[in-house]
Order: C-alpha cells, then sequence, then structure tokens
C-alpha cells in the first residue's frame, strides 16, 4: 500500500522510483529548476517585506539585499535613508515568514526595529563582521555574552538569574539562562552563541529573545502556581 505525498498528486513509493529512473543530466536540470523555484520565492518574500517597509517609512529611501546564512538560511537586510543618514537592520526568512502568518501587524513589527535605531543615533549601518576565530570570540566575550547577562538581569531585577555557557551536542556553545528559583517545570532557556552573533551582525539585540522567553517561563510559572 503506498501513502500520497503531501500534495496528493504521486505515491511516494512511485515518486521514488521515478527519481531513481532519471539521468545525472536530468536529476541535475531537475535540481535547478527546485532551487530557482525556491529563489523566486525567496525573493518574492524579499520583495514583499521592502514593500511594508517602504509604506512604514513613506518619507524615507528603502533599499535591501538578500543573504544566505550557512546555518540559518537566508537573511534579508534593509536600510532607510533620509538625508545623510541610514539606518540598517536585518531578518530571517523563517522570522518573516512567521511573523507574517502570524501578528494583526507584521509591518509595526517590522518598523519598530528601526524606530528604535532612528532614535538611537544619526546613522546605524550593519556591524561588520568579525575577520577570524578570535576576532569573533572578542566579540562574544567582551560585548555579547557580557550584554546579554546584564540585559536579562536588569529586566529580572527582583530575581536570581543563572547565566552561563554550556555545550549543546547539536547547536555546539550556547548561552543559557534560567531561574534557579524555580524547582518544578521548565525553568531555562538556551540560544547558540552563533544565532546571538547573527542578531549582532544584522543591528538587532542578541539579549532580546532570551529576555522575551524567561518572560514566558516566569508566566508558565505563575500560572502554574495559581492553578495548585
Amino acid at each position: 500500500m503506498t501513502t500520497p505525498n503531501e500534495s496528493g498528486d504521486q505515491p511516494i513509493e512511485a515518486q521514488a522510483t521515478e527519481e531513481e529512473q532519471l539521468s545525472p543530466e536530468e536529476q541535475a536540470a531537475k535540481e535547478q529548476q527546485e532551487q530557482q523555484q525556491q529563489n523566486e520565492i525567496i525573493f518574492a518574500w524579499y520583495k514583499h517585506a521592502e514593500q511594508v517597509l517602504k509604506e512604514q517609512f513613506s518619507d524615507y529611501e528603502v533599499e535591501g539585499q538578500v543573504g544566505q546564512h550557512p546555518v540559518f538560511g537566508p537573511l534579508f537586510a534593509y536600510t532607510v535613508r533620509q538625508n545623510d543618514n541610514s539606518y540598517s537592520c536585518g531578518f530571517f526568512l523563517n522570522e518573516l515568514v512567521h511573523t507574517f502568518q502570524n501578528k494583526e501587524n507584521p509591518g509595526l513589527w517590522m518598523s519598530s526595529f528601526f524606530v528604535d535605531l532612528i532614535r538611537s543615533s544619526d546613522n546605524r549601518p550593519l556591524p561588520a563582521a568579525p575577520q577570524s576565530e578570535e576576532e569573533a570570540k572578542e566579540l562574544l566575550d567582551n560585548y555579547i555574552v557580557p550584554h546579554c547577562a546584564q540585559s536579562v538581569r536588569s529586566e529580572f531585577p527582583e530575581e536570581q538569574i543563572y547565566v552561563d555557557l554550556e555545550m549543546h551536542p547539536e547547536a555546539g556553545p550556547v548561552l543559557e539562562v534560567g531561574f534557579p528559583s524555580i524547582k518544578e517545570g521548565n525553568n531555562t532557556f538556551a540560544l547558540p552563541l552563533q544565532f546571538l552573533m547573527t542578531l549582532h551582525l544584522l543591528n538587532r539585540d542578541p539579549a532580546d529573545p532570551l529576555v522575551q522567553a524567561l518572560y514566558k517561563i516566569h508566566e508558565e510559572h505563575q500560572q502554574q502556581t495559581e492553578s495548585t
């Protein structure tokens, strides 16, 4: 008995047999076509997000570029410019898709990052990427990790916050934060250092997702406590 694929067009067994019968040239052409289709989808999302920003910043010039992270996939970086001042910020494709599909006003969410940049400085280009492992380590040790630790602790001044570096078997080095006071249920959250650095290079605050995760843990614990 065969099982239909997600589209319901062709049984999986028949589809696999067809792929096995393809010549190397046909297989290469098929993969090239699939890659082209994927690129078209990525570009469509890029243009859609760009248009949203143009509507949010009608008095600014808006331009952008598409990048590819080896781990986190497609990235979009946009710059809004007015006179001699420019402000740049980047996004992961997967977070844009999730935001546009789940938030009532994704344009407001996107524009909020640029509003913060505009308020903070005359010019905010994307940070320069480290050019060596030594520079990357220095950036993590001297800025990103201390900044994240200070941010999560200042966000919960009445709580003891656990902050430490751990080694995940799949994600590699991660920064883990949590509430030691919570003894039951989930009390920690971790993100790869590579992800935190990527956020920084996109002109995003690497502490934001850690703070948001701690708020979620804290809220879930309060709800659990109130229900018992």
